[in-house]
Parts: structure tokens; sequence; C-alpha cells
């Protein structure tokens, strides 16, 4: 219904590229929480980075089920880091560019992160605020032809290591979230600092917590119009809970096959345990929940590459998806036993992995609260561009 024989061979050429490429380093990246930079170019050289930009600036402008694609494979080599790694750099940070960044912005920023180049990553989330994005602090003072920067952000993905920041800031604060702005930054901006966060999952990636100490940046770097920074985050997140969602729902469908192929192999009391009825209908219920949240991601997805905005069931499918995801991370470790606990068995990655669904881009809560507000009071939400 979604995936053409075209896509079928994407997906198989894409798996093929992350056993050859990506899976002999992962333990490397995973022990260090360093990806060595020959890997983006890889990953430019082979175009994956330009699966939604327009052939202009060297990107395949691709449908959305290339990235779902791409998101799902990605799952499946069992290192969320890595997978948040990539997809936070072409659609989180080049996502900005793609849609709000001028022509000469998406020569200088745009065209050398489809090739690997440049890295990129989008600095939204403050210490103190969280999920508010219209309580940050962060200012960008118009002065002259340049505006000063001045707050931090934390949590940001690629954080480290990235080559140019796309960063949110009030630049009309009395406005409150009516007052925010984007602009670009590149990281040897005299001002910018980061210090790399230790996390309990996705240990692959960099996340930083970034400062801006009076960091000057020409007014040119500014994306799209002064003050509506904020409409633009709120268009993007549809697309970045449903990334959420179809990473659930891969990294599901990974841990039950393993833990199946392992039922099948360790016996007890005289049998596989596969055939215990207790740990099969225990599946089955995870299966049957997987399935369901795939079916509804795809559906979603159909809905968002046809130009509808699905704000409400990306939300939905970020809520859900990821729930899902942790209850069979969690069931999939009790399935194993007590070699799931066991490091050398990756069903203890992906647990810890698994975790961070139902925080980062959003946490349950706060998407439970924006459902609440479509489906009982009536709140519209509408595309600002």
């Amino acid at each position: 219904m979604y995936f053409t024989e075209e896509h079928e061979f994407f997906r198989k050429s894409f798996q093929d590229f992350l056993k050859k490429e990506v899976v002999p380093h992962i333990e490397k990246w995973e022990e260090t929480g360093t990806i060595d930079r020959f890997i983006w170019e890889k990953f430019g050289e082979m175009g994956y980075f330009g699966l939604a930009t327009p052939e202009e600036y060297g990107g395949l402008d691709l449908d959305i089920f290339y990235t779902i694609i791409f998101i799902e494979e990605l799952q499946k080599i069992n290192s969320g880091g890595f997978a948040a790694a990539m997809w936070a750099h072409e659609y989180l940070a080049m996502t900005h560019l793609n849609k709000e960044a001028n022509h000469e912005q998406k020569l200088k920023y745009l065209a050398p992160s489809v090739t690997g180049e440049k890295i990129g990553c989008l600095c939204i989330t403050e210490p103190f605020g969280g999920s508010d994005v219209g309580g940050m602090r962060t200012t960008a003072v118009k002065k002259g032809d340049t505006y000063v920067i001045n707050g931090s952000k934390t949590f940001i993905t690629n954080g480290i290591y990235s080559d140019y920041l796309i960063v949110c800031a009030k630049t009309s604060p009395e406005l409150g979230n009516k007052g925010i702005s984007i602009f670009v930054m590149d990281r040897d901006m005299p001002g910018i600092s980061a210090t790399k966060l230790d996390k309990l999952g996705w240990r692959a990636s960099d996340t930083g917590e970034i400062a801006f100490d009076n960091v000057v940046i020409p007014a040119e770097n500014l994306l799209g119009e002064e003050d509506m920074g904020f409409p633009y985050i709120m268009q993007h997140f549809a697309l970045e809970r449903l990334i959420m969602g179809v990473n659930a729902h891969a990294r599901s469908e990974w841990a039950l096959e393993y833990a199946i192929a392992y039922m099948k192999e360790r016996t007890a009391f005289g049998k596989p345990i596969s055939k215990f009825q207790a740990l099969r209908h225990k599946v089955a219920d995870l299966s049957s929940e997987v399935e369901m949240a795939k079916t509804f991601n795809y559906v979603t997805a159909k809905r968002l590459n046809d130009g509808e905005y699905v704000v409400k069931e990306a939300t939905m499918s970020k809520l859900v998806s990821t729930k899902i995801a942790d209850a069979v991370a969690y069931e999939c470790v009790q399935l194993l036993g007590g070699y799931g606990y066991m490091e050398e068995y990756p069903l203890a990655r992906n647990l810890r992995d698994s975790r961070l669904g139902p925080i980062g881009g959003g946490t349950s809560e706060i998407l439970r609260e924006i459902i609440s507000k479509m489906v009982i009071d009536g709140v519209a939400y509408k595309p600002a561009t």
C-alpha cells in the first residue's frame, strides 16, 4: 500500500550499507560516545542525507516513505544514539534549512549538509524551560546589522561535534512565544561553548549543553522572518513526533524478532521456551500492539506526504508508539531471563535507548495535554507557512 519496488530496493541497499559501513564500528562509538567523521561523509556520498532536500541543493527530493525506511533501518542496528545523530542532522537541523532558509543560506549550509561535509544540530530546549518552548530565556538583541545572542540550551543531539547550530532565541521577549526567532550559527563563532552530557542510553550520540555568551552574528543569519520562530518550530513538530513514533515501532519489531529467535533456541523442561503458553501469549499481545502502531504511523506518514497538517495524529503516534516500545523493551528483557540483563546481549542497550522515547521531542505528559486541547477543547492548529 505504501512501499513500491523502488522503495524496497532502497531498503535493501540501505541495509547492506549499514551492515558493511556502520555495524562494525557501533561498539566503538557506543563506548567512546563519538561517531567518526568519515561515516557522515559516506552517508552524504550515498545521498542518504538528501532524501527530503530539493535537487537544486544536491538532494533527491523523494517521498516520505524513503524517510520512513531510513528511520526504520537505522533502529534495527540497535544503536539509538547513532540513529539519533543521523536523523537529528537530517530531520531537525536540515528541516529548518529546507523550509526557512533563503537561497544563500541554503548554498552555505544546506548543500554541504547533504554531502555530509557539515553537520547540524537544532537548539530549542533550555535548562530551565524543558518542554516549555515559549518560556525560553535565550535572547537575540538586534544591534545594527548584527544580533547578540545570550543564553543556554541543553539536551542537544549533535551538540558537541556539529559544525553549525540552528538556534531559537527571543527577539521580542515582551511578546512571549510570539517573539521567538530562529538563527543559523557557525560552531566557531566566539562566545559559543559546549559541555558533553553523560546519558543513560543513546551512548553513541553526542548530547550537549550549549552556552552563548555575547555571541555576535550577522543579521543575515536570521532564518525566515523575525518573531516567527515559534510557529516554525510548532509546524515541524509533526514530522519530529512522527519520526519518534516510527523509531519506536521499528525498535520494537527488532526487539521482538531477537526475543523470538532466542525463545526458539532456549530450552527448559525439555522443550523450547517458545512453546510455553504464558510466553507465547505475551509475545502475541506485544506483536499486536506494535503492528497497530506501525499501521497508524504509516497512515499518518501518507497524510503528511499528501500535504495534510497531521499534528494531532503525529502527537498520538509518538505518545502511543513510545509507550508500546517501552513495554516491548521491558518484556523482551524478561523473556531472556538473566541473559537479558547482561551487557553482552543487545536487549539491555535496547531497554536503555528506548526509555528516551517518552521523554525526548516532547514528554508524554506534554503530548497528552496537546491532544486534550484538540479533542476536548476543539483547538485547531495550523501550519505557519
